[in-house]
């Protein structure tokens, strides 16, 4: 048994070998023959078989190398410099539950966090997407864009991790009001510039 879950180690599934070592221990102390006990362990090694064979290339927790939780990130509001109201509070809202929810980096509710998130909201676009089949000068669905310059900075080093802008969008049905459908639609634009943000903070090879 030792020998076959060395084989999986070596494959690059030391998380499978680990899983099948405590179950032959537990089959082990509780049941009398080295028959049972071989057959279970190849049982249990068949049925893991296309578990493991679909696994092969998927990565667990963050893509940077960086551990899990290690780094605190403290997000500032941002500030927005376009005639749309509300996307401050909008945005910054959006920016820490998708960070809490991504779970790679700790949310720093208190002092200082470990990498300084700003931003400054730059644009907010209505492109038109279809019209009404019945007047062609009527729109019928919108598609929002919402664009920030984003700013991320190690605070310990004073590096720049990331400076772009970051562009998030969702669609709309205008139906009979467009401000109260842009206004219900806002949490979902930027819930989507929000988890565009984090993704590029995830993704870094700081």
């Amino acid at each position: 048994m030792l020998r076959g879950a060395f084989v999986f180690r070596q494959l690059g599934f030391g998380f499978v070998s680990d899983f099948v070592i405590r179950i032959s221990f537990v089959i082990r102390s509780r049941t009398a023959g080295s028959f049972v006990i071989s057959g279970c362990t190849v049982a249990l090694l068949a049925a893991l078989t296309p578990f493991l064979s679909g696994c092969a290339g998927y990565q667990f927790g963050p893509t940077n190398g960086a551990a899990a939780r290690e780094k605190s990130v403290q997000i500032s509001p941002f500030a927005n410099r376009t005639l749309e109201p509300r996307l401050t509070d909008a945005v910054t809202a959006q920016l820490r539950k998708e960070l809490q929810r991504d779970s790679t980096y700790r949310l720093a509710t208190h002092g200082e966090g470990d990498i300084a998130v700003s931003g400054v909201i730059t644009r907010y676009e209505r492109i038109e997407v279809s019209f009404s089949p019945t007047d062609t000068l009527t729109v019928r669905d919108y598609r929002l864009a919402l664009t920030a310059q984003v700013t991320a900075r190690d605070r310990s080093s004073g590096q720049v991790v990331l400076n772009q802008p970051v562009t998030g969008y969702t669609l709309i049905r205008v139906g009979s009001d467009l401000t109260s459908s842009e206004r219900q639609s806002l949490p979902l634009l930027a819930a989507d510039l929000a988890k565009n943000v984090i993704g590029l903070l995830v993704d870094g090879s700081w």
